[in-house]
């Protein structure tokens, strides 16, 4: 099955000192933008939460918070213009991403799947689930 990156939008988006504070939306768009880019295989997953709130449908239709992970039955392809599949949180970010690690590593316990966050506490929890972590540089690296 395809390898499967899940992106913590919030603290990979406040680890570029650009100003994002004043836009959190902007900034995600941004971010949004440069995982379309993204060159890889992997199926790509942005988990946004709070005022980061973006879709590519626009403020009427808003991501869908029950989404499932790609390469899953349930799961929705790409929203529309991109291959990222955004999911937004709609308590705690880090809740959302670690429920998303455990349904695919459900569907096929041999997945690749990789959470990029610098949050330590959420890497330990996706780490107990059998994910691999990575840093904010190492996606940037990839961009």
């Amino acid at each position: 099955m395809q390898p499967l990156i899940v992106v913590d939008a919030a603290n990979v988006v406040g680890s570029r000192p650009d100003g994002w504070w004043r836009d959190r939306a902007g900034a995600t768009r941004r971010l949004l933008a440069e995982l379309d880019g993204y060159r890889g295989d992997d199926a790509l997953v942005l988990v946004t939460e709070g005022r980061a709130r973006v879709d590519r449908a626009g403020p009427d239709r808003p991501a869908d918070p029950h989404a499932a992970v790609p390469g899953t039955p349930a799961a929705p392809g790409p929203s529309a213009g991109g291959r990222v599949t955004v999911v937004h949180a709609p308590g705690s970010g880090d809740d959302r991403i670690v429920a998303l690690v455990a349904e695919a590593l459900a569907a096929d316990p041999g997945r690749m799947v990789t959470v990029v966050t610098a949050d330590r506490g959420l890497r330990d929890r996706v780490r107990a689930l059998g994910a691999t972590t990575a840093g904010p540089r190492w996606l940037f690296d990839r961009l």
